[in-house]
């Protein structure tokens, strides 16, 4: 019986992990899932508008309220197979990585908020306004495409210096204000009111918006506002910098790793009982003659990446090293 349930349990983890289409349950599963996000986030943008509502709102709610049963329970079956997403861990030590994990905080808000007024009543109004943030359901739409994989991967190797650059902007916001406020105060009392009230201005000079409901009137308000509006030109340019650089080097590894090599190559199929399943690509151990080409996951091919763990059922293609 746990045999059973063992592999029923396994067929749904690749039923429900996105990219992970052995057979044709699995595809369906994962069109289905794009499909009920769009479709969900197509009904909460025509709720918004009176025309819609007044002709087809029975309809879109109709619909809003199975897209939203399909969220739940789609939640409840990655809290059944989190054990297979987390092989290395233990059942409860894995429930709680995955329900404490970004992708699954975003699973549990893309359908709590609509239920929660059944229990509380009284807070419909605050949990009707939680429900926007099922429109970060669309991150998971992110794991069908290769191209977003890599921007997020670029995103997250640039992580400390894209921090550095968010205080460097918060410290000049700080400080434009302060400024402004020292300049501005006595000419315009009702509009720099303290060292705070200029925040919004210097948010929008230092980020090229220039919204224009709150400018300096005096002489030396105007000179700094120059000069803060052109330091706001290097502090765009700063993350922009860092995110180009990491795509560069992005490109430039993936460049290398599909440069010509031997005509020599063979793959392997994990399964649930082998040594590498669960375990970090880079871990894993190999000749120097041999590398890693591609990690599969039924029709996703996904090149080899930091940190990527291992999982029954990826097929893996080991070539030997480059010729130079």
């Amino acid at each position: 019986m746990s045999a059973d349930i063992n592999k029923i349990k396994d067929r749904v983890f690749g039923m429900v992990d996105v990219g992970f289409t052995e057979d044709g349950i699995s595809r369906a599963y994962d069109i289905l899932n794009l499909f009920i996000i769009l479709l969900n986030l197509l009904v909460s943008i025509a709720l918004t508008f009176s025309e819609i509502r007044m002709v087809y709102g029975d309809l879109c709610l109709a619909i809003e309220e199975v897209t939203i049963a399909f969220f739940a329970l789609d939640y409840i079956l990655r809290l059944w197979t989190s054990d297979r997403l987390y092989p290395e861990l233990s059942k409860p030590a894995a429930l709680f990585r995955y329900v404490t994990s970004g992708p699954g905080i975003v699973d549990l808000v893309s359908f709590l908020p609509y239920y929660l007024p059944v229990f509380f009543p009284s807070g419909a109004a605050a949990f009707r306004l939680f429900r926007v943030m099922r429109i970060f359901k669309l991150f998971r739409v992110g794991g069908y495409s290769d191209s977003l994989g890599i921007i997020w991967n670029v995103i997250y190797s640039k992580r400390q210096q894209l921090y550095s650059s968010m205080f460097i902007v918060i410290v000049l916001m700080l400080a434009s204000s302060l400024c402004m406020y020292s300049a501005e105060h006595e000419a315009q009392p009702e509009v720099f009111r303290n060292a705070f009230s200029g925040l919004w201005w210097a948010g929008s000079t230092l980020l090229t918006v220039g919204y224009g409901d709150i400018y300096p009137v005096t002489v030396a308000g105007k000179v700094m506002g120059m000069c803060i509006a052109f330091l706001g030109v290097g502090v765009v340019a700063i993350p922009t910098g860092i995110i180009s650089a990491g795509f560069i080097e992005r490109y430039s590894e993936l460049k290398d790793q599909t440069a010509e090599a031997k005509p020599v190559s063979f793959s392997i199929r994990l399964t649930a009982g082998d040594a590498w399943t669960g375990t970090k690509l880079d871990e894993i151990s190999l000749p120097r003659s041999m590398r890693v080409a591609s990690v599969s996951r039924g029709k996703t091919k996904k090149k080899p990446e930091h940190g990527m763990i291992l999982k029954a059922g990826d097929v893996i293609t080991i070539i030997t090293e480059l010729i130079k």
